[in-house]
Formats: structure tokens, sequence, C-alpha cells
């Protein structure tokens, strides 16, 4: 008996499993699901993790897709700029399915086919945006030049506008240029212009210190001029004072040269008697020819 009713359970249990197999799916937190009820797909997909009801095959069936973001990075692609050099361009992308109703029929489930379609929106937006810059915008020796965040930018509005026409069921998360390369014959011509841009900045700051010296120089040649200008007016002043004052001396003198020659010789002397000194001097010898015929004082009584 007891055997019996275990057996009952055991099929029970397993009538119940069999049942939620064939009834009953489940939805991941990184999965969304469609069901296809004879080959037609259900209004909208299942987004939400948890478990739902079913009819078992043929009448539906589930197909599941990742729901996570799918990491994807471009080929190595040519592309011509606006004044025609190329280059070498890789973009990164992220995207994920975002309805899936509209991205099973579309690529009947394969993510590969689903990526080839959009390597070929990206190379395309990729041609028509770099086709409106010129070199410049990604070479540049002035960082203020280079262009690179509205490049990526408007690549972005490219694609999500051609995922959104072709209704593909996918949405672009994030987009950038990964790395952007020269051929060698750009190489040679960029080089050569970063070359020239050099050479120009050099001529410039050359130009702009030697029209600064120019501007220095002619100050101080100005204010040179001025200071010598206002010497000689000194000078010229002070000798025209010094002959206004010595001009009445000047006419005694004229009146009387002997005097003019006695006040000559005192100065003389007082300058040889400036200090303490004892002199052994030739009474004839001007001007201590001043000391000749002097009184002599009578002998003391």
């Amino acid at each position: 008996m007891k055997k019996n009713l275990l057996t009952v359970i055991i099929g029970a249990v397993l009538v119940v499993i069999f049942a939620l197999l064939l009834f009953v799916f489940q939805v991941r937190q990184s999965e969304v699901a469609v069901v296809a009820t004879f080959g037609r797909l259900s209004a909208h997909p299942y987004d939400q993790p948890g478990a739902y009801f079913k009819w078992p095959w043929p009448i539906q069936k589930v197909y599941k897709f990742d729901n996570r973001v799918q990491n994807f990075e471009d080929k190595f692609s040519q592309t011509l700029t606006a004044d025609n050099n190329n280059l070498i361009v890789t973009l990164y992308t992220g995207w994920r399915i975002s309805d899936a109703s509209k991205f099973y029929p579309k690529f009947l489930g394969d993510t590969n086919a689903a990526q080839t379609a959009l390597e070929n929106i990206l190379r395309n937006a990729q041609n028509a945006v770099i086709g409106n810059h010129h070199l410049s915008d990604f070479v540049n020796t002035d960082p203020q030049q280079l262009k690179f965040d509205q490049i990526e930018s408007n690549i972005e509005q490219q694609v999500q506008s051609d995922l959104s026409t072709k209704d593909y069921g996918i949405s672009l998360e994030f987009l950038g240029l990964k790395k952007i390369e020269l051929p060698e014959s750009v190489t040679t011509s960029v080089f050569d212009r970063m070359k020239a841009d050099r050479q120009r900045l050099i001529s410039t700051e050359q130009y702009e210190g030697q029209k600064e010296a120019t501007i220095i120089r002619a100050d101080a040649d100005r204010r040179a001029a001025e200071t010598i200008a206002n010497a000689q007016a000194a000078a010229v002043r002070i000798q025209g004072e010094a002959e206004a004052a010595a001009a009445p001396t000047l006419r005694v003198f004229e009146q009387n040269p002997g005097l003019y020659i006695f006040l000559l010789r005192i100065d003389a002397l007082k300058q040889s008697l400036n200090q303490k000194t004892t002199l052994i001097f030739d009474e004839r010898t001007p001007p201590f020819d001043l000391f000749q015929n002097l009184p002599v004082d009578p002998p003391a009584k």
C-alpha cells in the first residue's frame, strides 16, 4: 500500500513538472522573450523576469533573447574627409534589443545578423559625417580646433535615425571613436602641415618680439633724449646764473687786474695751508712771493 502511494505521489510530481514544462516558461533578469502563436508573434514581448503561461508546441513557441548591452567594435575602414584625405577609423558601440517583437521578424533571433546590419549602418553614418569635416578637425596643433565630441555626436544621431527608420527593434546605448589613423601618404602631408603651422607660429612670435623690442627701444631713446635735453637745459641755466652772479665781480677785476691776481695767490696759499703743513718754499716763486718784503716786528725790549 505504501509503495503504491509513493508511486502515485512520484507520478503526480512528474505530471506537474511535465505540465509546467509544457504550459509555463520563465524569463530571467537578463532576457526578453516573445511568444509565437501558430507562427504569429504576440503583441508584446515579455521583458520582466518571472514565470508566464503558454500553450504547448505546436500551438505556441517561445523565443528568448539576451537583453543585455552588446559591445561591438567596428573593423578598420577608410573614410574620406571633406578635403579628400583618407582616414582609417574604428568605432566602438553598445547596443541592445529594445523591442523583441520587431527584432525577431527582422533577424529571426540571430544577433550576428543584427550586428552585421548595425555594422553597415555605422559605416554609412561614419562616411556621411566624416565626409563633412576637414582633416584639421581630427589632427590639429591647436586642441581648441579638434571636434571629436561633435563628430561622435553626429554619427550617433545618424545611426539612431537609421535604426528608427528601419525599425529593427534595436537601440544604440553608446558610440565613440576608438582609433583614428592616417595612411603614410597622409601622415607625411600632415607632418608637413604641422611644421608649416609651427613655423608660422614661430614667425608670428618673432614678429611680435621684434615689434615689442622696437617699442621698448624707441621709448628708451625718447626717455634718454628727454633726460639729455633736460640736463643740457639745466646746465645752460646754471651756467647763465653763474655768469650773471660773476658779472659784477668780473667788472671789478677788469678795472683792477692786480687785485684779481692777488686774490688768486691768496686762494692758492689757502689751498696749500688747508691742513697742518710745514712749508719750505722759495720766496721768489709765486704765490710764495707774497712773503717778500714783509715788515719785521722790532725786537722786544
